[in-house]
């Protein structure tokens, strides 16, 4: 497939796509060091106040943000040159971050190929449905969508059914090597925990490790839904559909603060990202500096951020996000053998 390159975005690009192998050290360095550290002050902090290791484990679930970053760039072999390389530190920071490094990094793969594809929905991404579907589905399946779309579900039961149930199982079709991998994460993860609660107490781990785990596993969700969630983003029919449109239309520039770009591992630059996966974390901000094209794209602050919670279907008549109270309007355009299904509030 042919993308555009009016921009002269190619060639600006290329450079960047090749990791640096001082800067990825320094990058796990500086990232996992610290963590362990504040786990570790987590664990001093109990016999203080509970509060203050509550702070700690915030502190240290940012840092948990960060080693997810680095597990995602190994996914897409660019934080190393080396396929071993990305392979070990992908595997060892997917236990950390209770991710199977091959099983994710497929759906994943399949997530960038495939993004703002209405006709390639269902593999890595948020569940979405067009006006239509909608109209026309069952009362139970609005139900469910309904209840999916909820915050408090998506971002609270969420994290918890998806990084400690979901992933603990591998995908239908999954190859021996990729299902070796998920079951050695398991049971790493499970040694690791039977391991810290006879060492210091089921208790104590679950007041440190609970926190971290939550939060960091809420943030990383909602970094996920609010890049691609906003009021006219990029869906289209698979005849239509383009890779360029798709990462530079259907992926936002996150603006966040200077202190959680750093921990976020500039992921906020996300059409960079989409654009050319290849590109290390911590050159995504030079990328999106270099070419006035780039910067040419859909950019979200942190409080309007929080509007893209209103977004639940998708029209694809006026190619944008609507609420739930839209689709009354839409109640006499629905097919007669559908009238039956229709119970919209």
């Amino acid at each position: 497939m042919k993308h555009e390159d009016k921009g002269g975005w190619r060639s600006d690009i290329a450079p960047f796509e090749r990791p640096h192998m001082k800067r990825s050290v320094w990058q796990i360095i500086n990232t996992v060091g610290p963590f362990f550290v504040l786990w570790y002050l987590a664990f001093l902090s109990l016999s203080v106040s509970v509060w203050l290791t509550f702070i700690v484990d915030l502190l240290a679930a940012g840092f948990l943000i960060r080693i997810f970053i680095i597990f995602h760039d190994c996914c897409h072999k660019s934080f190393f040159r080396n396929k071993l390389a990305n392979e070990i530190v992908g595997t060892l920071t997917g236990i950390l971050t209770f991710v199977p490094y091959h099983q994710w990094r497929h759906t994943h793969s399949v997530h960038h190929a495939s993004s703002g594809n209405l006709d390639r929905r269902g593999v890595g991404d948020i569940w979405t449905l067009t006006v239509d579907e909608y109209m026309g589905a069952s009362k139970l399946k609005r139900i469910a969508y309904r209840l999916y779309r909820n915050p408090l579900v998506m971002f609270i039961v969420g994290p918890i059914f998806i990084f400690l149930v979901d992933y603990r199982f591998n995908r239908k079709r999954a190859g021996m090597q990729e299902r070796m991998n998920t079951y050695i994460t398991n049971v790493v993860i499970v040694g690791s925990i039977a391991l810290l609660c006879w060492g210091i107490g089921w208790q104590s781990l679950l007041l440190i490790q609970g926190p971290i785990f939550f939060f960091s596993g809420m943030a990383g969700i909602w970094l996920f839904y609010v890049q691609h969630t906003y009021e006219d983003t990029y869906f289209e029919k698979a005849e239509e559909w383009d890779y360029v449109k798709a990462a530079m239309h259907g992926s936002s520039f996150y603006n966040l603060p200077r202190i959680l770009h750093w921990i976020t591992g500039d992921i906020g630059y996300h059409h960079i990202h989409h654009l050319s996966p290849r590109v290390p974390n911590y050159h995504l901000r030079k990328v999106h500096n270099k070419n006035a094209a780039l910067r040419n794209v859909q950019t979200i602050g942190l409080v309007k951020s929080f509007e893209s919670l209103k977004y639940r279907i998708w029209n694809e008549e006026s190619k944008k996000f609507i609420q739930f109270k839209d689709l009354k309007q839409f109640r006499v355009k629905i097919k007669p053998h559908l009238m039956k299904a229709v119970d919209v509030e």
